[in-house]
C-alpha cells in the first residue's frame, strides 16, 4: 500500500479542499480555544463561575461503616484486638474499626442488612435504622464522648442565640 503523501501527488490541494482553506487558522475557526464563547461553544463546557467552595475548616469529614459489616466481622475484630467479647456480646468502638477513624471528625454507623449478634457499638453518630437493628439483636448503641461534647457545645451556642434574640 502506498503512503497517503504518495497518493496525493498530482492533486493540487492534497485533500484539503479549495486552495484557500489551508492558508492559516481561519479554516479551523481560529487557534486554540478561540471561539469557545461564540462559534465553538458546543465543544466546551459553560463559561463563568458557579456555586461556591466551602472553606476546609468549615467542612466536617464523615466516615461511615455499615452495621451489617460490624456484625459480620465482629469475631475478626475481637481476634485482632479491635473489639472485646463480653459474654455473648461484642463491644466495638467504630473509630477503631474504620480506616483513619481517629483522624475523621465524625464516624457514623449506617443501617441496612441483618444483625445476628449482640453488639455494643460506640460511635459519633447512628442512623435510626442502625439503632433499630442493633437493639433488635439485643445490643446497644452508645454515642461517643466526642459526640456528646459536640452536642453540648451546640446546645450552648443555641441557648446563647435564643438569649440574644
Amino acid at each position: 500500500m502506498t503512503s497517503k503523501k504518495r497518493r496525493q501527488r498530482g492533486s493540487r490541494t492534497h485533500g484539503g479542499g479549495t486552495h484557500k482553506n489551508r492558508r492559516g487558522a481561519g479554516h479551523r475557526g481560529g487557534r486554540g480555544a478561540a471561539g469557545r464563547a461564540k462559534h465553538e461553544f458546543h465543544n466546551y463546557g459553560p463559561l463563568g463561575k458557579y456555586g461556591f467552595k466551602r472553606p476546609e475548616d468549615a467542612q466536617t469529614e464523615v466516615l461511615e461503616v455499615k452495621v451489617q459489616k460490624l456484625d459480620e466481622d465482629a469475631a475478626l475484630y475481637a481476634a485482632e484486638g479491635l473489639a472485646e467479647e463480653d459474654g455473648d456480646a461484642y463491644v466495638i468502638d467504630a473509630r477503631d474499626v474504620v480506616d483513619d477513624g481517629y483522624d475523621a471528625d465524625v464516624v457514623k454507623v449506617l443501617g441496612g442488612g441483618q444483625v445476628r449478634r449482640e453488639l455494643r457499638v460506640t460511635a459519633d453518630a447512628f442512623t435510626a435504622g442502625a439503632v433499630e437493628l442493633i437493639e433488635e439483636a439485643g445490643g446497644e448503641a452508645t454515642l461517643s464522648e466526642r459526640a456528646e461534647e459536640a452536642a453540648a457545645e451546640s446546645e450552648n451556642t443555641s441557648d446563647d442565640e435564643t438569649d440574644e434574640a
